[in-house]
């Protein structure tokens, strides 16, 4: 049984070590109250107040292996660093954890325990200890820092503190909601369902609800179902049923076993008999305009109370799907005037000829959605049915069918729906560039489906610790992609081998006097902090080459830093008429000082006999569309982004041949990129944004300042600034219309002197006539 941690999101310091431990034993849930004084673990029967006991207790209960000899120096040293304010004292700690963790995964054995969880615990809650980690002097205590605080469970305590903060919770009632768990759960009870439909690729937005359905399934160790929302053959195929289950794959989502609503065709049919004989459901004709009015104005249908038996004889007609059937759908009978529009007599079965791609011919008449959920919910077990909150209006609906039919209930736990800024998730919509071209399939790494986004370089761990990141919230907003990706970047930024790629365009070759008079190929790590990583190798030559934006830069007689090698002066540099540098003569310098330098550059070796380079494409992308939000009215054709793929062919290191496609690596200077695979001939890399402004802007109209969509779409317009020039008028030249009254300045008309003390001798302003 899980026992309860309380504390305050305001306690300073924030006992970083007891929630972590909480979350990673998923023995306590957090309860935030603002009133808590300290923090308190109340777990069987036994109320303990201490960190220390806290983080040992639950460590115990969740089963984490220790070695008490060792864990006792840790704890001891946990309790001393906070009070700890002498600069030598702090390194000389740090340095002796960063000595002990050079050969190690951990602090005590090989898996984390309690020591790691108090240690940690103690540098996170000082500000002081980690910005000095953040110098890098402690590669190998930042490596164990950094993974400790990328854990899942971890990343679920940060959101959830955040969460606790920002809606200063009151009491232990509102701090509740603030744990991410589920209402009335019992571990090894639990059953969640994911239910889509499939008529369409899985995109982002599906993500967050599988990813939430399995993370609460494994957290109470009970069961999840992945259930084929099947009730439409209009719209479904067996093809998107393989397809769904190969995304779920590429999330890691995997279900304890796959339904189908269709299973339960024969007791969903019973079950609309039933509503129909208890006088709770009717049949009506009413076409589909008049319905959708009658029911915003709260008007009865005129057979709202004909008789059971005629709803029987229209029901028999729908199930032939005879020509008198299809006219008719039947509608519970729940109310005509609710507020709630979604109570107002919704409909729950509908006529449909076409065959079903599993049952065939068999059935003519087919449940809603709204209808079929709630009871396949109940039959097959499911305690906590996760729903976005769009639906939170049909929530009473849910109730109200399981109730009329005495069916066993269901706890609903709503979450906040996923958008993003600049991004369709309408299948329609998606459709549409498909069908037109525009994109290359529902892989193209310019769409929002798992595929694509897989695609583009983003991992299941980033995506996973956003969604929980985002679990509690109730929030409906269209977020900017930037914190996907910096968590991404986190994920990828401590393992991924770093190689060279040089763009072809005006490339510059460049004589090194002093190099190597034959190639020589030296074993560098692929990763300078990580040698796990692994060796690549690099050729050393007398005739390189460096990409043309590096050369153009250069001053003559400058000392440059070309990376991995050393320093090198710039003695000769050859120019055409158009300004483009042809030619570059360096001295190299192995003694210079590569800190007094003010530029480092990548370069590679002129391919030579067995030292070749691989023809390489780096491929980046722009949002499809230009808007950040399409409302409802409006036309996707008109803010198709002109322009959204953009190709720099390049020369790479050749170890980049043994990659496989899929894997994430960083061409230093340009970013970090997923290997696509070859295409005649050439490495595709598509590059994978890191959060950074710059990364994830839309690089629409970029050269006019102009989001311009396609040809004749609407526009919309955002000018660019221009830097004021020397002769242009002071904003208070401008004459501007107004119906203010005028007001004389402060300070007079005259010019403000304002008088400086200063010991600095006094020089004539050069622009003084």
């Amino acid at each position: 049984m899980a026992g309860v941690l309380t504390l305050s999101p305001a306690a300073a310091p924030f006992p970083w070590a007891a929630t972590a431990t909480a979350s990673y034993t998923g023995k306590a849930t957090l309860n935030f109250d603002t009133a808590a004084t300290g923090v308190t673990l109340e777990l069987e029967g036994s109320k303990l107040t201490a960190e220390d006991e806290i983080v040992q207790t639950l460590a115990k209960a969740g089963g984490l292996s220790d070695d008490s000899a060792k864990t006792s120096a840790y704890f001891a040293l946990a309790k001393t660093l906070p009070t700890v304010t002498a600069f030598p004292e702090i390194t000389a700690a740090l340095d002796s954890l960063d000595d002990h963790l050079a050969y190690r995964t951990f602090l005590v054995g090989h898996d984390i325990t309690a020591a790691d969880w108090i240690v940690w615990g103690a540098l996170k809650g000082s500000v002081k200890i980690v910005g000095l980690l953040k110098n890098n002097k402690h590669p190998h205590l930042l490596r164990w820092f950094s993974h400790l605080e990328s854990l899942e469970s971890t990343q679920l305590v940060i959101a959830s503190l955040a969460e606790a903060k920002s809606a200063k919770a009151r009491s232990n009632k509102t701090a509740a909601s603030f744990a991410l768990g589920l209402q009335n759960a019992k571990e090894g009870e639990v059953v969640t369902r994911f239910p889509p439909e499939p008529s369409g690729y899985l995109h982002i937005g599906h993500a967050k609800a599988a990813m939430l359905n399995q993370y609460f399934a494994k957290m109470y160790k009970g069961k999840m179902i992945i259930r084929f929302d099947d009730t439409n053959p209009t719209k479904e195929r067996t093809e998107f049923e393989e397809t769904i289950l190969e995304d779920l794959a590429l999330l890691d989502v995997h279900g304890d076993k796959v339904t189908h609503t269709s299973d339960y065709f024969d007791q969903l049919y019973e079950y609309g008999l039933q509503m129909i004989k208890l006088g709770k459901a009717y049949a009506d004709d009413t076409p589909q305009e008049q319905m959708r009015h009658e029911r915003m104005e709260g008007i009865a249908s005129k057979h709202r109370d004909d008789s059971v038996e005629d709803n029987l004889k229209h029901f028999e007609e729908m199930t032939k799907g005879s020509e008198e059937g299809i006219r008719w759908c039947i509608r519970a009978k729940m109310s005509v005037d609710n507020p709630n529009k979604a109570m107002r007599d919704p409909v729950i079965y509908r006529t449909n000829l076409l065959p079903h791609h599993r049952t065939g011919s068999k059935w003519k008449v087919y449940p809603t959605y709204d209808f079929a959920c709630p009871i396949v919910d109940s039959l097959e077990g499911v305690t906590h049915a996760l729903r976005t909150n769009e639906y939170r209006d049909r929530n009473p609906q849910y109730q109200w069918m399981i109730e009329a039919l005495n069916l066993r209930p269901v706890h609903i736990w709503d979450f906040s729906r996923l958008n993003f800024i600049y991004t369709l998730l309408s299948k329609r919509k998606l459709h549409w560039f498909v069908d037109s071209g525009l994109v290359r399939g529902w892989d193209d790494p310019r769409f929002p489906t798992v595929r694509g986004i897989r695609r583009r370089g983003l991992t299941v761990e980033a995506l996973r610790q956003f969604m929980l990141a985002q679990g509690p919230s109730q929030a409906i907003v269209s977020l900017e992609w930037d914190s996907l990706w910096s968590m991404n970047k986190k994920v990828i930024d401590p393992i991924a081998p770093r190689f060279w790629a040089l763009s072809k365009a005006n490339i510059v070759p460049v004589t090194i006097k002093g190099g190597p008079a034959e190639p020589e190929v030296k074993t560098l790590p692929k990763h300078k902090k990580n040698p796990d990583v692994g060796e690549k190798k690099t050729v050393y030559s007398s005739q390189i080459f460096i990409e043309q934006e590096d050369a153009i830069s250069f001053d003559d007689q400058e000392e440059v830093t070309l990376m991995d090698w050393g320093n090198a002066i710039v003695r000769s540099k050859t120019t055409n008429e158009s300004g483009i540098v042809t030619a570059i003569e360096m001295d190299l310098h192995l003694e210079g000082d590569f800190r007094k330098t003010k530029k480092k550059i990548t370069w590679l070796s002129q391919p030579t006999g067995p030292h070749t380079l691989v023809d390489a494409t780096l491929l980046d992308y722009d949002y499809l569309i230009t808007k950040k939000k399409l409302e409802e009215n409006d036309d996707v054709k008109d803010f198709v982004t002109p322009v959204t793929e953009f190709r720099d062919e390049a020369y790479a290191d050749a170890n980049i041949k043994e990659l496989k496609k899929g894997d994430i690596i960083q061409f230093e200077r340009k970013g970090y990129h997923i290997f696509d695979g070859v295409v005649d001939g050439r490495y595709e890399f598509i590059h994978i944004p890191d959060g950074r402004a710059a990364s994830i802007a839309s690089k629409a109209g970029v050269q006019t300042g102009t989001a311009t969509p396609a040809e004749g779409g609407k526009k919309e317009s955002k000018k660019a600034v221009a830097a004021p020039s020397a002769s242009a008028p002071s904003a208070s030249d401008t004459p501007v219309e107004t119906k203010m009254y005028k007001v004389r300045k402060v300070y007079g008309e005259g010019e403000v002197v304002t008088p400086v003390e200063t010991k600095m001798y006094k020089m004539k302003n050069v622009y003084d006539a």
